[in-house]
């Protein structure tokens, strides 16, 4: 699946000085984009396979680099020549103080990062605020209907009518049961979307948000509403 317009905004902020933060809602693709995507055109450019260091890290492997002590030395160790290496981190919020451990990646000169986060401080343009002015965000949406459209197996008016009904996100585009279309969204919105709304509003009484939210989704669609 491309996802060409925001590849290319990352290309463009290569080597830039800056850390490359990738946010958007959950499940929009932000980890196909660096670890697929991006990672691709670096070898396709000419860098050496060893001086791209990724990690995903709500691997269960990876566990013992969401210490940030253990991940900052990682990363420094390394770096073994002058060439450029680039660093690709996914769900980096599960790294406690991990605003602290990339900017200290800053101090190496041939070091480019590259890190996705999906919780819901990512969700807020606070998070740039975070790197001290270093941050360069690249906000990632589902897929827009263009993009939907060049993976669709179908004409075009049975893509209009799918993408209107269940929308962009990927992981729904690659299921072809509607059913399962529909319980994967209901799931997303339940059990990942209203949690992220709660822990970044601090909300305290969540079973008024869900009897809230439950009939705002009835009246959708009814135009007297």
């Amino acid at each position: 699946m491309e996802r060409n317009l925001y590849l290319d905004k990352l290309i463009r902020r290569k080597n830039n000085g800056m850390i490359k933060v990738v946010t958007g809602i959950r499940r929009c693709g932000k980890t196909y984009l660096l670890f697929e995507l991006f990672h691709e055109y670096l070898l396709n450019s000419g860098v050496d396979k060893d001086h791209i260091i990724k990690i995903a890290l709500d691997d269960r492997v990876n566990k013992k680099y969401r210490d940030p002590d253990v991940l900052c030395e990682y990363i420094h160790n390394a770096v073994k020549d002058d060439d450029m290496y680039y660093v690709l981190l996914d769900e980096v919020q599960m790294v406690p103080e991990f605003e602290d451990v990339l900017n200290s990646f800053l101090h190496i000169k041939n070091v480019d990062t590259y890190v996705t986060g999906s919780n819901a401080k990512f969700l807020s343009k606070d998070i740039i605020t975070e790197f001290r002015g270093r941050g360069d965000q690249v906000h990632l949406y589902p897929l827009s209907f263009a993009e939907f459209y060049g993976a669709f197996d179908g004409d075009y008016d049975d893509a209009w009518n799918e993408y209107m009904i269940y929308g962009g996100l990927p992981q729904v585009a690659q299921f072809s049961v509607e059913r399962q279309k529909a319980e994967y969204l209901k799931n997303m919105f339940t059990n990942v979307y209203i949690k992220d709304v709660v822990e970044r509003n601090n909300i305290q009484n969540v079973d008024e948000l869900g009897t809230l939210v439950d009939i705002l989704a009835s009246a959708i669609g009814a135009p007297t509403n």
